[in-house]
Order: structure tokens, then sequence, then C-alpha cells
């Protein structure tokens, strides 16, 4: 809820619900995943997220605001998980079927990894990464990891240490979609959100990637409506 450049974005009304519930709903539809649990924080503003996920029934972990990576661990160790899915609440175009992908090749049983995911090397519409990791792997960054921008931001003292830890990025088949911006960090981010979500949602509650960009190719113009947002880089930097 603590957004600096949209307050409140998770909890936003689209359509008639919270954008947060959207999310749950299009990771509910996954055929792979067995818990979700929300993992927010102790700040007063955020006690609205945890009155949510009480109503919805879903689990939930109040944590560090600054120090992320202590939040998932804690949350992890909590639940007793085995495998972490990573999905971020300001994402409102998660995409089972590529959520299931990434899962997928994690749990594939010809090669181990310890982190599989499809930001390294992006071709996704920013919005629908999806990172899935070990509980170990989290425990080593989390005991391992000092600076701050690898406490603040989960995953990047795993993927920036290949050589401890055996990592996997997946690609869109034969595609860039990387300067698609479809996560919500600002009011026009939202905007455009909205309009794709007026267009879609009334067929199809979960429509998918291909949907939306079907979607961009028929009406190009509801892409222009957030092109010129720029976005932030793990260490806090703008590409």
């Amino acid at each position: 809820m603590g957004s600096t450049l949209l307050p409140g974005k998770v909890m936003k009304d689209l359509m008639g619900r919270p954008m947060l519930e959207h999310i749950i709903k299009r990771v509910q539809a996954s055929g792979l995943i067995d818990e979700i649990v929300i993992a927010t924080t102790t700040n007063k503003e955020d006690e609205v997220i945890i009155d949510f996920a009480k109503e919805n029934d879903i689990e939930y972990y109040a944590g560090s605001t600054e120090d992320v990576l202590d939040r998932y661990y804690q949350a992890a160790q909590k639940y007793d998980v085995d495998v972490i899915v990573r999905i971020t609440a300001d994402d409102p175009f998660k995409d089972p079927q590529v959520i299931d992908e990434i899962i997928s090749s994690y749990l594939d049983t010809t090669e181990k990894y310890d982190y599989v995911s499809n930001t390294i090397e992006p071709t996704y519409p920013i919005g629908l990464d999806t990172e899935v990791f070990s509980f170990e792997s989290l425990k080593k960054a989390w005991l391992e990891a000092k600076d701050q921008p690898f406490r603040e931001h989960v995953t990047p003292y795993i993927w920036n240490n290949p050589q401890i830890f055996k990592i996997k990025n997946i690609k869109k088949n034969g595609i860039n979609l990387s300067n698609m911006r479809w996560t919500v960090d600002t009011q026009k981010d939202f905007n455009f959100v909205e309009t794709v979500y007026h267009k879609l949602y009334v067929s199809t509650e979960i429509f998918s990637m291909d949907d939306i960009l079907n979607l961009l190719n028929e009406h190009p113009n509801i892409q222009k409506i957030n092109k010129n947002v720029h976005q932030k880089t793990w260490h806090g930097d703008y590409k």
C-alpha cells in the first residue's frame, strides 16, 4: 500500500474488485501451485491487505518493509514451503499458463535447478515475470546476502551468483516482447490496465497473454497509454 508513485495501488478498484483479488484469482488458475501466501508488511497501512486475506481465507505473513528477503524467508519458513513461486502484486495480467511453464521447467526431472525464471533475459511483457526457486536457495541467500539491494529485492543475490546456484532462464518462443509494459507503478499504468480489463474481462475473467496481444494488435492506441513510463531496475535506477 505504501507505493510512492501510486499509493494504495494493490487495492485499487478494478472492475469492482481490488486489483490484488484479480491477481489472486489468476494465480489460483495455475494447475501447479498448491498454496497462496500473501507476504505483506507490519506497516499500519497494510492492515487492509491482512483484512482482505482474512476475509478471503488466504494465508498471509506480515514482515519487514525494507528487508523483503527476510519477509520471504520467514513466510516460507512459517508455511513449511519446499518451493517458492514468486508473484508480484502489482501485475494484474499474470498468466497461469506462463506460471505453469516456469514451474514445469523447475520441476524438470532430467535437470535440477535452484532457480528458474523468465526475468534474467526478459522476453515476456513486463508484468508476466515469474520466479521459481527452492527454499534452500532462499535460505542461502537470506544467510549470505548483506547489501541492501539484495535484501530489498529478494532474488538478485541468487541470479547474480550463477557459480553458486544452478539457474535457468525461459524465453518467449522466437520473439521479444519485453518492450511491452503490463505492470502497475503509475496512474498511466493503471489506466492501461483498466482499458484492457474493460475490453477483455467481460468475456472471460482469466484472459491470457495471447488475448491481450490480439487486443493490442487490433487497437494499437491502447499501448500508447503508458508507453512513456520507464521501468525501474532492481538496483533502483531506470532503464
